[in-house]
């Protein structure tokens, strides 16, 4: 479904408006390292909510990961008032743009989201931006939803900054967990809907070729939708 014509030009004119797509270098991917301390989770499925940028990449990439059930576009960190599309792209609240992710831990673990996210859809060197967009509504948080996923994030950050992969400086943190509320109905599945859309060429569609590259057993050619 491709946003009506009015919307996204207007969207787009917005100084700070969602998901850009001026010329910037190409997003570094990374064949981040496996994680030491293996997610213990048990039986059923689990949620966990990702900040990683635009939200569109974040759904795509993981919608495409074996094990994962949904992943819904929303806001996170601020009020429901807040959670609408034309006041978080202004950068004035407390939101960041984040997906919520429910996924089967005996088809995929945390710890194996985690690596994912860090390899192929967010840059953890960087603070309020990624990719194209700026702006602290695209800062790259990690928002556990309980103690073991905290446990794993904490011990993973460690692992990342021991292992000089990415060059520079982590900063992507872990925050509280507070109300999630999912993105308009437009948002939703985006890259699935809108294929074609420039951003999702120029943006998305690398994150999802190098998740199949770079980790072809848990790669799912088909897009899960919500």
């Amino acid at each position: 479904m491709k946003l009506p014509h009015v919307l996204l030009t207007s969207l787009i004119g917005l100084s700070l408006a969602g998901c850009q797509q001026q010329a910037f270098a190409s997003e570094r991917i990374v064949n981040a390292p496996k994680a030491e301390r293996i997610a213990k989770e048990g039986t059923g499925l689990k949620t966990a909510i990702f900040a990683g940028g635009c939200f569109w990449g974040v759904e795509a990439v993981f919608s495409h990961v074996k094990g994962v059930q949904s992943a819904v576009s929303g806001y996170h960190g601020g009020t429901k008032r807040q959670a609408d599309y034309k006041l978080v792209s202004s950068g004035l609240t407390n939101h960041v743009e984040a997906v919520k992710v429910v996924y089967d831990p005996k088809v995929i673990r945390y710890d194996q989201l985690l690596r994912i996210f860090f390899a192929v859809v967010a840059d953890p060197t960087l603070k309020n931006r990624q990719g194209p967009d700026r702006g602290p509504h695209y800062n790259a948080e990690l928002i556990p939803l309980s103690k073991e996923q905290r446990t794993v994030a904490s011990a993973y950050l460690a692992q990342m900054k021991a292992s000089k992969k990415w060059g520079r400086p982590i900063v992507t943190g872990i925050v509280p967990a507070k109300t999630f509320y999912a993105a308009e109905t437009y948002h939703q599945d985006f890259a699935d809907k809108n294929p074609r859309h420039p951003y999702i060429l120029r943006w998305d569609k690398p994150k999802v070729s190098a998740l199949k590259r770079l980790y072809p057993g848990v790669y799912r050619a088909s897009f899960k939708r919500n």
